[in-house]
């Protein structure tokens, strides 16, 4: 698509989730240490982590899985301009249909492909060989924070965990937490303003375009419910499961 046709698609993300350039390196540096053998990123988008665990650990493979083919295009050749290409396949399946089982599982933001975090991270504990680590990502609702206009947020945002409810979830499933963090307000922010980037910088370039009223008003409207809704009461929990050794 050119840009004439419309706005691309989180063309100013690394990350299709709330992290920092420097925060990711240092998850992708942490995965890396336990020396997975194989990688599985399952809803991996463009799969940029996955990608930066195999810089990291020369001796692994990756396979990414997910159903948008234009997001794993985009994975194919940054594997490609990386010198990955050997190392790392994208396959468009969805995740509740992969069979194989890794030393490292990676699932950000993707809970929803399995029916919710408690339906995840049971069937998620499958694909993590014994021994092997699951890194998991996904959202958090802060209940000590007031939400001012509650109409303005998804339908079941105040069904998200709390950090420690997360992690009770995680536990109580038969994962040892070996890592607990959080995206900060920054990347929040950051994540938010560069979602929004692709529209904003199109109407910028195009603002008399036959589109342009659409998407103005579909990037006004994601900006009111972020701004006047659930910033600050909407975190990103991170997660670093160990399976115990059978």
């Amino acid at each position: 698509m050119s840009d004439l046709d419309g706005p691309g698609r989180y063309q100013y993300m690394s990350f299709n989730a709330p992290l920092s350039e420097a925060h990711a390196d240092a998850i992708a540096a942490r995965l890396a240490y336990a020396h997975p053998v194989d990688v599985l990123d399952i809803g991996c988008g463009w799969g940029e982590l996955m990608l930066r665990v195999l810089e990291r650990a020369p001796d692994a493979t990756g396979l990414g899985v997910d159903t948008d083919e234009e997001l794993l295009g985009r994975g194919r050749i940054a594997a490609v301009e990386r010198g990955l290409s050997e190392r790392a396949v994208f396959l468009n399946t969805p995740g509740v249909a992969v069979e194989q089982q890794a030393d490292l599982v990676i699932c950000v933001g993707a809970s929803h492909a399995f029916g919710g975090n408690a339906a995840a991270l049971t069937a998620l504990m499958q694909h993590v060989r014994p021994g092997g680590r699951l890194f998991y990502g996904d959202g958090l609702w802060d209940p000590a924070y007031s939400v001012k206009q509650p109409d303005l947020v998804w339908e079941d945002f105040f069904e998200l965990p709390d950090l420690a409810g997360l992690v009770d979830l995680a536990v109580a499933t038969g994962y040892l937490p070996l890592f607990t963090e959080t995206a900060s307000p920054e990347e929040l922010d950051d994540f938010e303003s560069r979602y929004l980037a692709d529209d904003e910088e199109w109407l910028l370039r195009h603002p008399n375009h036959p589109r342009a009223a659409h998407v103005r008003a579909a990037a006004e409207d994601h900006r009111r419910r972020w701004l006047h809704g659930y910033r600050g009461a909407f975190g990103f929990g991170y997660l670093t499961l160990g399976r115990p050794s059978a």
